[in-house]
């Protein structure tokens, strides 16, 4: 399939141009054009703020004195100074108290097919039971407790307790060991933790309660752990520290008050590794976290009345979070699945979304070229037509993956709403809207209110050529600070440039003024003084037909200081041999020119992924080069087996 990355394939339609959320809030501004619009945003953030705020419908228990100080400079802007207000106030209590009681909140479907729903009403007295639980123990304000849970319905129950009783929650990635998990629970100081006899895998019992046990014994502050049954298997409970789930919440009243508090109180805590060195804490707020994912699903996913969001991700990573709290902002349903898209059949996804008429669906683009794997029938036997927006975060596409889902996932008639933030975001730097024309692979613009720009080395914003992307004003959902190390969040961020945020990825603006992203800057391969992101290889060898996947990485070489190497998982129906080595590697110079000739290619039956779907390059890196690969990564790994894959090619 030859995809050029000018091409508009998608033009909104009537629909999108006169009844979406974000058409309505600019003909209220008096304004046509979606470019005039995102200028407008950014000229005074303030009054941006301001007036989307009001019309998000943003509750305060007191309503903010100072939308914005910068006195402490971009990187310690203070918003909504003097305001209270509480995220569950705004994403359950209103919607209980104002007619939406009867309506589906959450929706779960198990690894077996078991599904459970939940009303706002419900969901309001499961929350409330655990928050009156969770006082009664003693927790208050200001307290951490960690949730080191697998996609069930209780991790989003312990969530919104946690919000309602002014606590901090600290969501774990559930494919940690106890390594990581203990790091972020003695960083956090977390009091409590719930966790889960086992999470139900591929049919599997996958045992949690152990791995939590392992952590605590590495000289946490956890006091209290809940322990919810899911898997049945027997665990070992220790008498005084761990109480089950049902035990715990046992007899508390399903009426609890959800405290007041400052709109800059801590509602979560999230650690992100990137690419090197410990864990950083990344710090929400209360208004913050409703600002950015309550915009976007509102304004960029374009969600309405009935309308239920899907994103495929696990409860530890910030896309379960935003899912969450974006759409019950508004009012809507979120769907949360509990295993992988193709378990036990390639088609589980499908069938899910046909089953419970999702209308909004995320994937990360490895994730799509996993079902394209498969073949395209699995898909064209499903009614998937109550899908009405795609979505998508986490990597950047390759257009022919791009393009099937596209047209055979959304049948060319729902826009791709392809995303980028960061777990220190909050929210978007980009994303496009539904008013505009999208081309393969790009992410529209820079968020409405995101004063995002491109840099050369100059930090000058340069146009039609890759470059830095940095954010040059603060948002409200912005990290703020790292967890009790303030100096390491200035030297992360604000160390390059002064006053800029400089985010680490490399993006581009192109003709048309379309955005697009091409990886991170710290995976850039340096090959003879050229530089070339992992990403514009793979794209190029995915189209040939035999490629399901591949993953490239910079490896030493005596002349050109990096040479390619990499690595790719085939169709069965081709012989892997010399000749088709060098075919794809022809297949790579004719985009990259021979200068950036691949040096090696190696089969092998799987790449190494997170659970998320990203392809983890640093430990490919590690195993080729015969270093040792950390915790960190492994813990990561959705199989940490396919190492074994690389192992063998190697």
């Amino acid at each position: 399939m030859q995809v050029n990355a000018s091409d508009i394939i998608w033009r909104p339609n009537e629909d999108f141009l006169t009844n979406s959320h974000v058409a309505k809030l600019m003909k209220k501004l008096g304004i046509s054009d979606y470019r005039e619009f995102l200028s407008w945003s950014v000229e005074d953030i303030r009054r941006f703020w301001e007036v989307v705020l009001e019309d998000m419908g943003l509750e305060w228990y007191r309503p903010y004195d100072e939308l914005l100080d910068l006195s402490g400079g971009f990187p310690w802007a203070k918003w909504f100074i003097g305001g209270e207000t509480n995220i569950v106030l705004n994403c359950i209590d209103r919607h209980v108290e104002g007619g939406r009681k009867d309506q589906t909140a959450l929706v779960w479907e198990s690894d077996g097919g078991e599904t459970r729903a939940f009303t706002y009403a419900e969901f309001s007295a499961e929350v409330s039971r655990l928050a009156n639980a969770m006082r009664e123990m003693g927790l208050k304000p200001g307290d951490v407790a960690g949730v080191f849970l697998p996609m069930v319905p209780e991790a989003a129950i312990v969530m919104y307790a946690c919000f309602k009783t002014g606590v901090a929650v600290l969501p774990v990635f559930s494919g940690f060991g106890p390594e990581g998990l203990a790091e972020r629970l003695i960083h956090a100081e977390a009091r409590i933790l719930f966790t889960v006899d086992g999470a139900v895998r591929r049919g599997k019992n996958v045992p949690l309660k152990g791995t939590a046990d392992a952590a605590l014994e590495r000289g946490t502050k956890v006091e209290k752990v809940v322990v919810l049954t899911r898997s049945g298997d027997a665990v070992p409970m220790q008498e005084g520290r761990d109480v089950t789930w049902d035990d715990f919440v046992a007899g508390k009243s399903t009426q609890a008050e959800t405290e007041r508090l400052p709109a800059d109180a801590v509602s979560m805590i999230m650690y992100t590794s990137g690419t090197t060195g410990k864990p950083k804490g990344t710090v929400y707020t209360h208004a913050g976290l409703m600002s950015g994912p309550g915009r976007e699903l509102k304004y960029c996913l374009d969600m309405r009345d009935g309308d239920t969001v899907f994103w495929v991700t696990d409860f530890g990573w910030v896309m379960a979070p935003y899912e969450l709290v974006g759409s019950h902002f508004s009012g809507h349903s979120c769907l949360l699945y509990e295993s992988v898209p193709n378990h036990p059949t390639p088609d589980r996804l499908w069938q899910i979304i046909a089953r419970h008429g999702v209308t909004h669906l995320g994937l990360s683009p490895t994730a799509v070229r996993v079902l394209i794997s498969a073949g395209d029938e699995w898909v064209e036997k499903h009614d998937l037509s109550s899908l009405r927006v795609l979505a998508s975060t986490g990597e950047p596409w390759d257009p022919e993956s791009y393009m099937w889902y596209f047209e055979k996932v959304g049948g060319g008639r729902c826009p791709i709403m392809n995303i980028s933030g960061g777990t220190e975001i909050g929210a978007c730097l980009l994303q496009p809207l539904p008013v505009m024309d999208l081309s393969p692979c790009t992410l529209g613009a820079p968020a409405m209110g995101t004063d995002a720009d491109v840099f050369g080395e100059d930090a000058r914003p340069i146009r039609g050529e890759v470059g830095h992307l940095v954010l040059k004003q603060p948002i409200p959902s912005l990290t703020n600070g790292f967890w009790k190390e303030p100096d390491r969040y200035i030297e992360t961020y604000f160390s390059r440039w002064d006053g800029v945020w400089y985010h680490g990825d490399w993006a581009k603006v192109d003709e048309q003024g379309l955005w697009y992203l091409y990886g991170r800057s710290d995976d850039t391969i340096k090959v003879s003084g050229k530089r070339v992101g992992p990403n514009e290889i793979e794209s190029e060898l995915i189209k040939h037909p035999g490629v399901i996947e591949a993953a490239v990485v910079g490896t030493p070489h005596p002349v050109k200081g990096e040479g390619l190497t990499c690595f790719v998982v085939m169709h069965d129906s081709f012989e892997l041999n010399d000749a088709l080595r060098e075919e794809l590697k022809d297949q790579a110079v004719e985009y990259l020119g021979k200068s950036l000739r691949p040096d090696e290619v190696r089969f092998v039956k799987a790449l190494p992924k997170t659970r998320s779907a990203k392809i983890v390059r640093n430990a490919i890196k590690k195993i080729y080069l015969g270093q040792p690969v950390d915790h960190m990564d492994l813990n990561s790994l959705e199989n940490p087996a396919h190492l074994d894959a690389i192992k063998e090619a190697v």
